[in-house]
């Protein structure tokens, strides 16, 4: 049977990036401390500060730094897709990777935010508003409907209505599991029952598609008269 390389490690200050995420998304901000995110890495707590400021740094990196990443990732897809809804599309499935793969990021956002220093939450804040009008300029233009004078609020409350639902998935998906030891079952470990990636990626892309186009169509719905 052939070697195989082993996986290169993660840089020292990503896995303190993963840990820290990960214990703070289990226990809160304020249930962990550094010695703890330390252990979980195998450096000592004081070791911690060659990387991060405290505490404060590694939640301030983690939930701005998501905030970039998605931003930045939004604008390069939207910026390459060939046409509206090639960038709605792709727009869905870059922020349902993002609820599959980071949920921990997103359980710390939801719980974590107010322990952010003022100047770190007004810099979420901002990027968050530039993500959500990104989308909201897509979506209006990916569906004729929602582009019409007075619509804005209409595709904006969809949009938002899209995120929760994108960003529900850490109550919803299977748990996420470490790497199965060899001969172990596939669900070996499992807490409790889910849809699998693919599956809960093919529901939520048919739920975010299905949510705009009742958005575009609820404008086009007649009225009664006055």
């Amino acid at each position: 049977m052939p070697n195989r390389a082993p996986a290169p490690a993660l840089p020292r200050r990503d896995q303190i990036r993963k840990e820290a995420a990960r214990l703070f998304a289990a226990r809160g901000f304020l249930g962990v401390g550094v010695d703890e995110i330390g252990k979980a890495v195998g450096i000592s707590g004081p070791g911690l500060y060659r990387h991060f400021a405290g505490k404060d740094a590694m939640l301030a990196d983690l939930l701005v730094g998501i905030s970039e990443r998605l931003l930045e990732e939004g604008r390069r897809r939207e910026g390459e897709a060939a046409g509206p809804r090639a960038a709605l599309d792709s727009l869905i499935d870059g922020h349902i990777d993002f609820a599959l793969d980071d949920r921990d990021l997103i359980i710390l956002h939801d719980r974590e935010l107010l322990h952010l220093k003022e100047a770190d939450r007004r810099r979420v804040r901002r990027l968050q508003r530039g993500y959500v009008e990104l989308w909201v300029a897509v979506v209006r233009e990916a569906f004729p409907p929602l582009a019409a004078p007075g619509a804005e609020p209409v595709a904006r409350a969809a949009v938002h209505a899209v995120f929760g639902l994108l960003n529900s998935t850490p109550h919803s998906a299977a748990p996420q599991q470490p790497q199965s030891a060899p001969g172990a079952p596939a669900d070996a470990g499992s807490e409790r029952p889910g849809l699998a990636r693919g599956s809960m990626a093919a529901l939520l892309r048919a739920l975010a598609q299905g949510a705009f186009a009742a958005a575009a169509a609820e404008v086009e719905r007649p009225r009664p008269a006055a």
